[in-house]
Order: structure tokens, then C-alpha cells, then sequence
């Protein structure tokens, strides 16, 4: 399904967010750990849009790999890559989540932007970011959620059902993707719920950061 939309799957995020994606993007790079050397991971990478809002703000990460299963929007972020001045501190690679390719305790930091909620087993998937993370290595979870306020919550489920699929289906011609993507971020866990499958992975420290009234959050979360 993804590369299907992958053509149109930059310009639709920037539509159907008004452009706050690259914001919310933005925003991961101020809970990056603090250390002088980050090897980081970003899993779901797509087209690469988290890895290089990380890099261009943060002069710690001496490498950065990308892992997707959906290989013509990999192929879009390295075209993406090999045009900017980090082109020689990144890779992009065809796996997945909940198969990670990388020894124990091989990065510092993993990121995953509007990806966990699609894994088939989203513990198995933590157990696996767990896994790779080096001791005091955190997580960087940035995905879709449902606001706690009322008001809020309606107003962003007509935005869901009615204006997702509409934005989405017309730029990619593909309308069943952006019902899809609607349906997983209703029935996705978020808030504490979620903060309690990191705890259950074996992530301390483990904090929800609300954006947006709580429609999109940034979880975070330690390894010991």
C-alpha cells in the first residue's frame, strides 16, 4: 500500500497536516539523548523525511540508518539523501521492525514517526527497538493519537473520516489508503495506554508529549 502512495506521500502529509508535519519532526530532535555521539536508527523511515529533520538539526549524529519494507519510498529517500550535505552519513534498508537487522545494543537512539501503529505486532516491535538500543539509549516515538478534550476529539474525528480520506484519495488516487490510515489511528492506543506497552517493553522514564491538543504525541522512553 505504500508504495502505491509513494509518488504523492510527501506533498499529501504536507497537505492534510497544513504543513505542521515538518514541525512535529522538528520537534523529536529536542528530546534526542544528550551525548556526543548518536548512531541512530529510524525504522518506518518511509522517505526519509524524520532522518533528515534530525540530522539537519543536530550536529550529534555521526550516522543514521533507515529501515522500511516498502521499497519504492526508499528509493524516494535516498534520491532525497543524495542531495544534501549528508548523503555520506546515511543508509536506507529494505527490513523489518520486527525483524531488526542489527546486533544487541547497536544504537543510542531509535526513532519511529508515524509508523508504529502499522506494525502487525507492536510489542514485538518495541521488544526489538529495545533490543538494538545501547544502555541509556532512548526511544522516539512520534504517531498519531485522540485528543482527551472533547470538543477536540469530535472536531478531529470528522477531520479523520470525512476530510483524510477526501485530501488523501484525491492527490494519491488511492482513497482506501487514507481510510486505512483513519481507522488505525481511531483504534491505535495512545496516551497512557501506550506509555504502559513501552514500560512492558522494558523502557523507563517513559513520558507522553501532546502536540496539537494531543492529535499527535512524542513518546519517549529510557533504556536502563
Amino acid at each position: 500500500m505504500f508504495d502505491e502512495i509513494s509518488s504523492t506521500y510527501d506533498g499529501i502529509n504536507r497537505a492534510m497536516t497544513f504543513g505542521m508535519d515538518r514541525y512535529w519532526r522538528g520537534y523529536v530532535a529536542k528530546h534526542l539523548p544528550h551525548t556526543s555521539t548518536i548512531r541512530l536508527l529510524d525504522c518506518a523511515t518511509g522517505t526519509a523525511d524524520q532522518i533528515l529533520s534530525l540530522m539537519n538539526r543536530s550536529k550529534h549524529i555521526f550516522e543514521a540508518v533507515g529501515i522500511d519494507l516498502a521499497v519504492e519510498m526508499l528509493e524516494i529517500g535516498r534520491k532525497k539523501i543524495a542531495k544534501t550535505k549528508h548523503a555520506s552519513k546515511v543508509i536506507l534498508e529494505t527490513a523489518s521492525v520486527l525483524e531488526i537487522p542489527f546486533p544487541d545494543h547497536s544504537f543510542n537512539c531509535v526513532t519511529i514517526s508515524f509508523g508504529v501503529r502499522n506494525l502487525t505486532d507492536v510489542s514485538l516491535g518495541l521488544k526489538e527497538m529495545h533490543r538494538v538500543l545501547a544502555a541509556k539509549g532512548r526511544i522516539l516515538i512520534l504517531e498519531c493519537s485522540l485528543p482527551n478534550n472533547r470538543f477536540l476529539f469530535k472536531a478531529h474525528l470528522f477531520y479523520l473520516r470525512k476530510l483524510l480520506p477526501l485530501i488523501g484519495g484525491t492527490i494519491s488516487k488511492n482513497k482506501q489508503a487514507y481510510v486505512y490510515l483513519n481507522e488505525t489511528i481511531e483504534t491505535f492506543p495512545s496516551g497512557a495506554a501506550f506509555c504502559t506497552l513501552l514500560e512492558q517493553a522494558g523502557f523507563h522514564n517513559v513520558r507522553a508529549h501532546p502536540l496539537m491538543g494531543g492529535a499527535v504525541t512524542l513518546y519517549r522512553g529510557d533504556k536502563p
